[in-house]
Order: structure tokens, then C-alpha cells, then sequence
């Protein structure tokens, strides 16, 4: 610990010092050559900085050729003494510097076995990485911010639809700790085509999770997102669909397919379903200008009913949650809920028994992501106290430690949808942080950078920065 202290004091000490002599330098222009050679030192040095992994193995490599140097100084000695009057003796002799002081003999031999070994480790690592190196960016830079990311927060997503990718497309370059958990309801579209001709989980939110935990939005990704258009037998799947399809009956298992996957797009973090059971979301819808509800079975129809959703649960209502994902929440630092669809992808997770025990055990900051806006046929007209209120009713009053809203309405919201504002109630309550979230280009949604750094600021200043020792 001292160690790392002190380097860390000399880099910080050796990078002012190069700024501060930036100005006078620049002055003349006939040193600004210093400069670059000033500041191509105090970058190596960045090695040294507290966090990267470096400094023990080099302290290692460096104890292990100082013992081999001595023993080879010893066995020279050995010769130097015992050999008889010779004509490379003189030579041997020349080349030791003996005719020079120990202590300058010391730092000059020094002095060069340090540079060389460091330029070996530098060349031996720049053969090995360079297929992974991205283009334009240095070496040390990305070892330090994937250090950095792998101490990162134990975090769990729970939601579901562009919402929970929105919070994991963020998160993910803060840390490397995300687990999404999904909810299984859905049974529209190309996914809820599978989950009834194949008998598998719908996996439309599981791909959208995975591509935005990819690290790069390449090639493999937007392949992973095609969707299929024509007058044919895949017009409205996506790839990702199919293959995840493909991998379920390869490997014999939903959740080893979804981890196949992950590793083919080069996931960082992992996606889970909140259950393994096949459930259904079921809901009891009050229609306008009616006195009687009206019950929907199924997740895609229940926003078409254009009522007010009274009541929904699941069926079976029995479904055990698939047990990673208690694992996850139970050793979580953070937990965050939303944004998404408030009764289509947010509470069917919390609607599993043992799913929401774990959540109200976990002793990890707990966050709710209000939506932007309204959405239609779920939440017209609901105000951020409403959504709170609705998701409270099923998780309990005393859960949620912070509530994040959106503060920007500066954009142009389709017929039938509203801003989801601030209400008076709520803001009175204190556990309510506002800020600027909207995403101008998606004015339906939150910006994901925007979004991930307001998250990963109230952790920290609620918590203080995490200090793991790096394995």
C-alpha cells in the first residue's frame, strides 16, 4: 500500500510539473521538443498509477532479474578471481568499469537493465494486445479504464423494452458489474411468434439487452438487431431472435443460449430472465365511460384496450425467479427499476414472490427511473407521484430509496402523449432527485449518458467511491 501511495504521488507529482512547464517552453519554439519528450515520461508513468494491476507483477519481474543478476555478478567474480593471467581478463575488466567508482558503476548498469526491461515489457505487450488495441487510442488508457470498469458497482437493471437497454447502454461504461434481469411476459410481435411455435421464453427484450451491452454497436451487433422485411415467412423477425432461437435448441436451455450470445457480441455483464416459467401477464382494465372492468390476458393486449389498468398479476402467480438473478440482487451495491412500460415491463418482474423478496432484503441503493412521458393505454395522464404510487402498491412504501425524474420538456411529443412532470406531493417527500434526462433526438426516452452518470453520481454520494482490491 505504500508502494502504491508513493507512485501514485510521484505520477500525480510529475504531471504538474510537466503542465506547469508547458508555457515557458512554448515560448521558444525551438524547445518545444522537450516538451514531447517530458510528456512521453510522465505518460509511462501512468503504468504506475494506483488501480491498473501493473506495479506487482513489475515489482516481480524486477526481483526475479535482480537475483538472477546477482547470481550471475557472483559466478563472474568466481571467474575473475580463479582464472589464470589471461588476455580477455583486461577486457572483462573494461567492460565491468572498474576504473570507475561502485556507486556510478551502480547507476550507470542500472540505469540501462531498467530501460531495457522496460522497453522489452512494452514491446512484448504491444505484440501481444495489438489485435485488440482500438485505433487512436493508446495502450495504457484502455488497460486503466477497463481496470476501472471492472471496480466498478455490483449494479442490477430490472425492467424491460428500449428502457432497460437505455439504462445498460449507459451503465456499461462505468462498469463492467451489470446484470439485467428481464421480465418474460412478452408475447407480441416476433417474440411472442417463437414463444408460441417453439415453446421458449420470448426473446425480443433479452436481445435488446444484449446488444446494448455489446461493446461496440459493429457489424455483429446491427446484425444481432436485423429485422426481416418482405412478403415471406420472416418478415418481422429479427435476427437476434432467431438465433437465440437457434442456440435454445442447440444447447438444450434458455439461459445458456442467452449466455452463448453474450459472448458473441462480446457482453461485459450478464442478462437474465426474472423467471424460467412459461407466465402469462394478466389484468383488469377499467374502460372509459364503463362501469365494469374488463380482464386482458396477455402483455401486448393490454395496452390496446385503452382503459385504466386497475389491477395485473401473473399466471401462474407461483413462478419461482430463476435463482442468479437472486444471487445478483441480493450481493448488488445499486438496484435500479425502469424506465420501461409501468405494467407491461416493470411489474411483471416485481410480480415474482421470491424476486421481489430479494429486492426488499437487498441492502443495495435502490433507485426508480421515472419514464419521460406517458405512455398510451397504460399511463395517460400519470404524473411522476402516480408512477410511484402504482409501482409502491406492489413493492411497498419503504423500498425506494431515490426517485429520478426528467426536468426538460423541450420537444414535440406525439398525439395522446404527455410529459410525466413532477408533482407537488412527491417532491415534498425528499428522495427525489431531478435532472435534465431527455434525449432530444428520442424525445420518448432518456439519454443513456446522460442517464448512466446521474445514476453512478447518487451511488457515489451516497456511498463514497468503491475501494476493491483488483484479484
Amino acid at each position: 500500500m505504500i508502494i502504491t501511495w508513493l507512485f501514485g504521488k510521484l505520477w500525480v507529482w510529475l504531471t504538474i510539473q510537466s503542465k506547469a512547464a508547458i508555457i515557458p517552453w512554448m515560448s521558444n519554439k525551438k524547445k518545444v521538443w522537450h516538451y514531447s519528450i517530458w510528456k512521453e515520461i510522465t505518460r509511462s508513468f501512468r503504468w504506475l498509477v494506483p488501480g491498473i494491476g501493473v506495479k506487482r507483477w513489475l515489482l516481480l519481474l524486477l526481483g526475479g532479474i535482480t537475483l538472477l543478476g546477482v547470481g550471475l555478478g557472483i559466478l563472474l567474480l568466481e571467474i575473475y578471481r580463479t582464472a589464470p593471467d589471461t588476455w580477455w581478463l583486461p577486457a572483462l575488466s573494461f567492460l565491468s568499469l572498474r576504473f570507475l567508482s561502485r556507486p556510478l558503476r551502480f547507476i550507470i548498469f542500472g540505469g540501462i537493465g531498467v530501460g531495457l526491461i522496460f522497453t522489452g515489457i512494452w514491446g512484448l505487450n504491444r505484440a501481444l494486445l495489438i489485435p485488440f488495441l482500438r485505433p487512436g487510442r493508446r495502450l495504457v488508457d484502455q488497460v486503466a479504464e477497463y481496470r476501472r470498469r471492472e471496480k466498478g458497482p455490483r449494479v442490477v437493471a430490472i425492467g424491460g423494452g428500449h428502457g432497460l437497454a437505455t439504462v445498460l447502454r449507459g451503465m456499461k461504461n462505468h462498469t463492467h458489474n451489470l446484470t439485467a434481469v428481464v421480465a418474460v411476459t412478452d408475447d407480441g410481435g416476433s417474440s411472442g411468434e417463437l414463444r408460441r411455435s417453439l415453446g421458449i421464453l420470448p426473446p425480443g427484450d433479452m436481445r435488446n439487452c444484449l446488444a446494448a451491452l455489446s461493446n461496440d454497436e459493429a457489424l455483429l451487433t446491427q446484425l444481432f438487431q436485423y429485422r426481416f422485411s418482405g412478403d415471406n415467412q420472416l418478415e418481422g423477425h429479427s435476427f437476434g431472435n432467431l438465433f437465440i432461437s437457434a442456440l435454445v435448441d442447440i444447447t438444450g436451455s434458455f439461459e445458456e443460449a442467452i449466455s452463448e450470445s453474450g459472448r458473441v457480441l462480446s457482453v461485459h455483464g450478464r442478462v437474465l430472465p426474472a423467471t424460467l416459467h412459461n407466465v402469462h401477464l394478466v389484468a383488469d382494465v377499467q374502460l372509459p365511460n364503463l362501469p365494469n372492468e374488463v380482464r386482458v390476458t396477455g402483455e401486448s393486449k393490454i395496452p390496446k384496450i385503452g382503459g385504466r389498468v386497475r389491477r395485473v398479476w401473473l399466471e401462474p402467480n407461483d413462478a419461482t425467479a430463476f435463482p442468479p438473478v437472486i444471487q445478483a440482487i441480493l450481493a448488488a451495491d445499486m438496484i435500479t427499476i425502469g424506465p420501461g412500460s409501468l405494467y407491461t415491463s416493470l411489474l411483471p418482474n416485481v410480480l415474482v414472490p421470491d424476486l421481489l423478496a430479494a429486492i426488499r432484503s437487498s441492502r443495495a441503493l435502490k433507485i426508480f427511473i421515472c419514464n419521460v412521458a406517458t405512455q398510451i393505454g397504460e399511463t395517460q395522464a400519470y404524473n411522476c407521484g402516480d408512477h410511484v404510487r402504482s409501482l409502491e402498491e406492489f413493492i411497498g412504501s419503504d423500498v425506494i430509496d431515490i426517485i429520478v425524474c426528467n426536468t426538460s420538456y423541450e420537444a414535440d411529443l406525439p398525439d395522446g402523449v404527455q410529459w410525466v412532470r413532477l408533482d407537488d406531493e412527491l417532491l415534498s417527500k425528499g428522495r427525489v432527485y431531478c435532472a435534465d434526462l431527455l434525449d432530444r433526438e428520442r424525445p420518448l426516452h432518456h439519454e443513456a449518458s446522460k442517464l448512466a452518470q446521474t445514476l453512478i453520481d447518487l451511488f457515489y454520494e451516497r456511498t463514497g467511491p468503491l475501494d476493491r482490491e483488483i484479484q
